[in-house]
């Protein structure tokens, strides 16, 4: 079996199938399935070209356009053309916290790579396309979007072959994201967002101008919530080399946790203020609760506005 399939914990799957992940605007096209379309009738006219990739069906291939370009793409068409999701997903050294995580623990970034690729699962079947950026200070791998199951294998895969590295960065990187996705549709961060506070908001607030439906998924290990250290101990920057601090945990554990819902309280007062779904994710928390609670509320929410 492949190492891969860790990722589709069948627990996740199997409590969040049955759940409706809908964007909050109508995403433009025609709109089939669940999602309700300002358009009327029925349309299979061709709507754009995007790169193929392994599962997708290769009677979609355009070979007018491998013969110019030699390189293979398909063609998609407006009936096909569901929501639109785009799963960012931190993939920066900070999120390899904790470097010895021990049994049944899991660092932040396996947890949000569990969580990435569970939600992936429950878009495609639900017949929605779904895209994967893994970046950090820059983009490290980008999966265009996807409807096709067999895009599932490629995109575990991903997520299993990338080791948490660099710093991250979002000043330059999320408006460049953000004019790389001109059509509306979903914006999924999974993020530690241990960054400049200020260029994450001017982020969000871009892809908000973009038209798009965004959802903040702040990922956080029990440790940075809770700080539970006692003994005299030495913390190192994991984005930082070099940083190092010997120090009593219990002298500053008040005035850590203060600042830490103080930062907490700004990403999520900022996401309220754009209308962006905000929801603080603690590796502690079993995946399969976290999720099946976050979106049995964000479906309420939205039938309470129907």
């Amino acid at each position: 079996m492949h190492t891969y399939a860790k990722y589709f914990q069948p627990e996740v799957l199997s409590k969040i199938a049955r759940l409706e992940l809908r964007a909050r605007h109508v995403v433009e096209g025609f709109v089939s399935g669940m999602h309700k379309s300002p358009y009327k009738g029925f349309s299979v006219e061709f709507a754009n070209h995007r790169p193929y990739v392994p599962g997708d069906d290769i009677r979609h291939l355009d070979w007018r356009v491998y013969a110019k370009a030699d390189r293979f793409y398909i063609k998609e068409y407006e009936e096909e053309t569901n929501m639109r999701v785009h799963l960012l997903l931190d993939g920066s050294a900070s999120m390899a916290y904790p470097e010895h995580p021990g049994t049944g623990r899991m660092t932040k970034w396996t947890y949000a790579a569990t969580v990435a690729a569970s939600l992936a699962h429950l878009l495609v079947y639900q017949q929605d396309g779904v895209g994967l950026t893994l970046f950090d200070s820059a983009v490290r791998r980008h999966l265009p979007v996807s409807s096709s199951q067999g895009s599932l294998p490629a995109l575990a895969a991903t997520l299993e072959a990338h080791a948490p590295q660099a710093t991250t960065s979002v000043k330059a990187l999320f408006p460049q994201l953000a004019a790389e996705f001109p059509r509306r549709g979903m914006v999924v961060i999974l993020s530690d967002l241990l960054t400049d506070v200020d260029d994450v908001i001017r982020g969000l607030q871009l892809f908000r101008f973009g038209g798009h439906d965004v959802l903040v998924m702040h990922v956080l290990d029990h440790d940075e919530l809770e700080f539970p250290f006692a003994d005299r101990t030495l913390f190192e920057g994991m984005e930082q080399v070099g940083l190092e601090v010997l120090t009593d945990p219990q002298s500053l554990r008040s005035s850590y946790l203060q600042a830490l819902q103080t930062f907490i309280s700004r990403v999520r007062t900022a996401c309220l203020d754009q209308r962006i779904d905000y929801a603080l994710l603690s590796t502690a928390d079993r995946i399969d609760v976290a999720l099946t609670t976050y979106l049995a509320a964000r479906m309420r929410r939205r039938r309470a506005k129907a």
